[in-house]
């Protein structure tokens, strides 16, 4: 807690976690509920940003968390799965996945190997995070080339950012669902208004998914185990334990600390019956601010974090591949004084990863990777009405790999290095109390990773060979967005276009070959897909809108509605890129009344037939879904005791943006049953 006895400024409230700043606020009966305040890409602190941004937390948060980040985050503007089964999710934001995609923990990158492919989770557990941000569209600019579709930063204050006095803390149990998970979680924070200590610890356990009939669809090609099991997505279980403790010391104007997190998981892979995923991963962080400083600075603020990350993929009870993955980040920020009317941070970020994969069956070599980088955002107030921002950065990146003799890996015999430059500008134009106008363009350019330039091999959990291009250039992209925003008491949302055209841009491409394990042609093989640099266009549209329908003595009404559309095209041959989501709408009907909440949500997704050779696309689905909360206290402690039920009409869904859409549908009919207390 603060230690003011007043009411907190909105300053002070965006960097309190969301459990504490709760917990304020509720303690002062006359506060008013303020928006939230967007911090990723946002170090000047804004209240409003020009690039389209999407912040869940509190109830919200926690009545859509599943067991991976990308389907937490699935019903997202703009946010579609990689879906891997249960035990694997990433985010794809706008049909763009993998390593354009940067997701960060507190603001600083935890390296794993999720943008390697698409069967390695992300090493976090949602359920003890407070809060997620997206910002949709390039962020390059402050968080590297990586970042050109977009960033998720998840925000957990396992390094306290503001004085804690006494003992808070939180807890959850949640049971159901299509694969019967049966989680627990908590967190502990305390604290004497200087010295503040974090303390979390989570379990999840989960059975093989409940689907509607079989796995495999009609496009899926013959197997030699049949169709599988009715009803069950084999080999989809698993289990993932977690916990950290972190601590800092704060002062009127900053904070310095540490924090040391482990996680842990064993599941299994759905494309293949035998093999299963064995992932640990220790993160080690510091994080320290500097406020209301002299000179030249105002501020300056720090984050670096250490990874050692190991996953090994176990095919019939023996090792397979060994992956491994340690390294550094570290960034710094310095916001300077006002220079007439502009406000600016110039700041500098250094990255280190060493990666290998061990075993016969390894497909990338042994690649060290390094890069370093330099960026400045400047802002200006322009007229009352207009607010302008310009930034760059510039980063360079060199990637050495070591073949270790195998013959595979006869393009990484030399390193690469990249020099990579991104230009952004921004605007915001008030144009009435209630409508507002928001636009970005954009240049970035991304050095390819070390899996595109020198991966040569069967990679068995996915069921395909993977080739890399060692002669690949910069991916290169101009993009642009556009929104209309409105908020008039009633009515809150947005519509925005966007438009991205790359130059040269690295997809993992099918060749519509089968190869065998030697690489050879084998019509009995696996699929082969390459990394290729094409020129390629993405266009799409997002809407939303959270209408208040009113309030009478049967409660308060209200009603979100969103929808999104991406189209992605291959401007080489004039053929549809692979794994882009097609139309989809969403609508959520909301009602409170006291302590009880309860919702019903429709999602519907029209089928996506716009593919490329040799692949197959997905048919259209509409789902069903409830939810129903109902709060109470016992003594000082809040609790919240929930019921969820999912796809109630159990409908076959195959995600059109998952690899494994044909063999692996997502969850059918499930209900959940959770609790969840903080004091």
């Amino acid at each position: 807690m603060s230690r003011s006895a007043s009411r907190p400024s909105r300053s002070v409230l965006w960097r309190l976690s969301p459990l504490s700043a709760a917990l304020l606020l509720a303690s002062q009966a006359h506060a008013v509920e303020l928006p939230p305040q967007v911090i990723t890409a946002n170090p000047l602190g804004n209240t409003e940003l020009a690039a389209p941004t999407t912040v869940l937390e509190g109830d919200q948060l926690t009545l859509q968390q599943k067991g991976s980040l990308g389907e937490t985050l699935n019903k997202q503007p703009g946010v579609s799965s990689s879906y891997f089964g249960p035990g694997a999710s990433r985010p794809v934001i706008r049909g763009l996945d993998g390593d354009r995609i940067r997701i960060l923990q507190n603001g600083v990158g935890a390296l794993d190997a999720s943008s390697l492919s698409y069967d390695h989770a992300v090493p976090l557990d949602p359920v003890n995070v407070e809060r997620i941000e997206i910002v949709r569209g390039p962020a390059a600019l402050l968080y590297g080339g990586n970042a050109i579709g977009g960033v998720i930063n998840s925000f957990d204050n396992r390094i306290p950012t503001e004085a804690i006095e006494g003992i808070h803390g939180a807890g959850e149990l949640r049971y159901g669902g299509a694969d019967t998970t049966r989680s627990s979680a908590g967190k502990l924070e305390a604290g004497d208004g200087t010295f503040a200590l974090h303390l979390d610890t989570n379990s999840r356990q989960f059975n093989d998914l409940k689907i509607p009939g079989y796995a495999r669809s009609r496009h899926a090609p013959a197997s030699e185990d049949g169709d599988g099991k009715k009803g069950r997505l084999g080999n989809s279980d698993g289990r993932q334990d977690g916990g950290a403790i972190g601590g800092s010391y704060t002062w009127d104007d900053g904070y310095a600390g540490l924090s040391y997190s482990n996680y842990d998981s064993n599941y299994g892979s759905p494309a293949e019956d035998d093999v299963r995923i064995r992932m640990k991963q220790d993160h080690y962080a510091f994080a320290s601010e500097l406020r209301n400083l002299q000179g030249p600075f105002s501020s300056l603020k720090f984050n670096a974090g250490y990874t050692d990350y190991q996953h090994r993929e176990i095919e019939g009870g023996e090792t397979g591949t060994t992956f491994k993955n340690k390294g550094y980040e570290a960034r710094v920020e310095a916001r300077h004084q006002p220079l007439g009317p502009l406000e600016g941070v110039i700041g500098a970020q250094v990255n280190r990863n060493e990666f290998s994969a061990l075993g016969e069956e390894a497909f990338v070599p042994q690649t060290d990777t390094n890069s370093g980088a330099l960026f400045v955002l400047e802002e200006l107030q322009a007229t009352e009405r207009l607010r302008l921002s310009l930034g760059g950065r510039l980063e360079h990146t060199t990637v050495d790999p070591d073949g270790k003799g195998n013959p595979r890996f006869t393009q990484a015999d030399k390193s690469s290095r990249f020099t990579a430059g991104s230009l952004s500008s921004g605007a915001v134009y008030t144009l009435t109390p209630v409508w507002s106008l928001a636009a970005t363009l954009g240049y970035t350019e991304r050095a390819p990773t070390f899996y595109e330039l020198y991966a040569n091999g069967a990679h068995v959990a996915t069921g395909t060979y993977e080739v890399g291009n060692a002669k690949l250039s910069k991916e290169k992209a101009v993009s642009s967005d556009l929104a209309l925003r409105f908020d008039n008491g009633i009515h809150k949302g947005s519509v925005g276009v966007f438009y991205s055209h790359f130059s040269n841009y690295i997809g993992l491409l099918g060749t519509g070959r089968t190869l065998n394990d030697e690489g050879e042609e084998d019509a009995t093989g696996i699929a082969e897909y390459a990394y290729s640099g094409v020129r390629a266009r993405f266009t799409g549209i997002e809407a939303q809108d959270r209408w208040t329908l009113g309030e009478s003595a049967y409660g308060k009404f209200a009603l979100e509605l969103s929808g999104d559309y991406t189209r992605a095209k291959n401007l080489d041959n004039g053929q549809d890129l692979p794994r882009i989501a097609p139309l989809r709408l969403n609508s959520g009907l909301l009602w409170e009344l006291d302590r009880w909440q309860a919702r019903l949500d429709v999602q519907h997704a029209a089928s996506q037939g716009r593919v490329p050779d040799h692949e197959s696309g997905t048919d259209g689905y509409t789902t069903f879904g409830a939810s129903a909360g109902y709060r109470f206290d016992i003594g000082h402690s809040q609790w919240l005791a929930f019921v969820k039920g999912e796809n109630l009409t159990n409908q076959t869904v195959r995600y059109a943006s998952s690899i494994l859409r044909d063999i692996a549908p997502a969850a059918g009919r499930s209900v959940e049953v959770g609790l969840r207390t903080t004091f």
